[in-house]
């Protein structure tokens, strides 16, 4: 069994991410996409959305443009679905989530109650081509976000069981149209059983995260009960294709079976061709959105990265400690400190910044310096402002240029 250090481990789980190595500025940011997977959405923007920002720490200053047409793009290259989270997956990727598709359909609710008339809707998507929801009355009812208009409820209904598809956005409303239309056929014509779907996307998931733990995979996947056991099937026969290693400081699986010998001694699974050929190559410092693949999974970033990690988005202002959006500065190999940040006009605004401890203050400072002045060029902005920052005597150094 392959025997890792910690440090070997994180530079291959940087690599699978995209960060580093020769080939990943290849193809731009639909290869991408298709490198990790799934790439999350999310309503909030700062500097940017999530998924903007996701392409912007792994390939640099792409126009806004490039990265709209690498997503959503006619023919479909890729589709709205729930993956780790509501996320953009490739085009090629629709005929393994049918297990899911199916789960929704024998359940027969979302957590909303779907309205009797959603057949309705079908047909008029039938009928008269693609809609968004301003369509068909909007979205909401008027109240809090999740009080969904009947439309919405059953545009995503028919979203969740797979008669619906979601392959591009227009002023980010999702434009809802027949998979039948929207999908090639040839992979409308794949029928898979659940096992085959989760076998595949459970190999998936292990190339994107290179190196990862049980958890780290049901994680990215989001399964549970008989589909999280046949993630455990899919990994202890082989047919996944990921191959058991032990990694310096991470604790056992404890989810192999007692035949499965080298497996029930594994600390993680990773991506045999990853595991042949040497990681070279080094990254730009980057902020990286809370919502990134490569900190998804909270415990595993503590493990890869020894960095504790919380969005306090959600947490009540008067009880957060490094700010609203959080996120983390990625330098050399390493998540060296945090920024919540915000823009003013032509200002990129540092409302909080703070540095790990352990790492050197020059490099810290020199990787967030170049991280800062970078993002501020991304989103437009000519100056950066630091309001408050834990170490003060070391202002000066981050709000001169490079």
């Amino acid at each position: 069994m392959t025997e890792l250090t910690a440090d070997e481990a994180r530079r291959l789980v940087l690599r699978a991410q995209g960060f580093i190595g020769a080939e990943v500025r290849k193809g731009g940011p639909h290869a991408m996409l298709r490198r990790l997977g799934a790439v999350q959405l999310d309503t909030v923007s700062v500097l940017a959305r999530s998924h903007e920002l996701v392409a912007y720490a792994r390939l640099g200053a792409l126009g806004r443009p490039a990265v709209e047409r690498a997503y959503w793009d006619q023919p479909a290259r890729s589709f709205e679905y729930w993956c780790h989270a509501a996320c953009i997956l490739p085009i090629e990727n629709w005929p393994l989530f049918a297990f899911r598709r199916r789960a929704y359909r024998e359940r027969g609710l979302r957590w909303h109650e779907v309205p009797k008339d959603v057949d309705k809707l079908l047909d008029q998507v039938r009928s008269s081509g693609p809609i968004t929801t301003a369509d068909v009355g909007g979205a909401k009812n008027g109240g809090p976000w999740w009080d969904w208009s009947d439309s919405k409820i059953g545009l995503e209904w028919l979203l969740d069981i797979g008669e619906l598809v979601c392959t591009r956005r227009v002023g980010w409303r999702r434009v809802y149209d027949l998979a039948e239309r929207a999908v090639p056929a040839d992979l409308l014509a794949e029928d898979l059983t659940d096992q085959e779907c989760i076998t595949r996307l459970v190999a998936i998931a292990g190339r994107s995260l290179g190196v990862a733990t049980r958890a780290d995979l049901v994680d990215f996947l989001r399964v549970r009960n008989q589909h999280a056991a046949m993630l455990d099937e899919a990994l202890n026969s082989g047919a996944a294709g990921l191959v058991p290693v032990t990694v310096t400081g991470w604790p056992p699986t404890g989810r192999a079976s007692a035949s499965t010998g080298a497996a029930a001694a594994a600390t993680a699974w990773a991506d045999p061709a990853l595991l042949a050929t040497e990681t070279r190559g080094r990254h730009r410092a980057t902020l990286v959105s809370p919502f990134d693949s490569l900190i998804w999974h909270r415990g595993r970033t503590s493990r890869v990265f020894g960095f504790d990690y919380t969005l306090e988005l959600y947490v009540p202002k008067a009880k957060r400690v490094h700010g609203y959006f959080t996120m983390p500065v990625l330098a050399g190999g390493r998540l060296i400190g945090r920024v919540d940040p915000a823009r003013e006009g032509t200002t990129f605004v540092a409302r909080q910044v703070s540095l790990e401890p352990g790492i050197p203050t020059a490099k810290a400072v020199e990787g967030l310096r170049a991280a800062l002045w970078e993002a501020a060029s991304w989103v437009g902005c000519d100056s950066v402002r630091i309001e408050r920052l834990d170490q003060p005597h070391l202002l000066p150094h981050l709000t001169r240029t490079p």
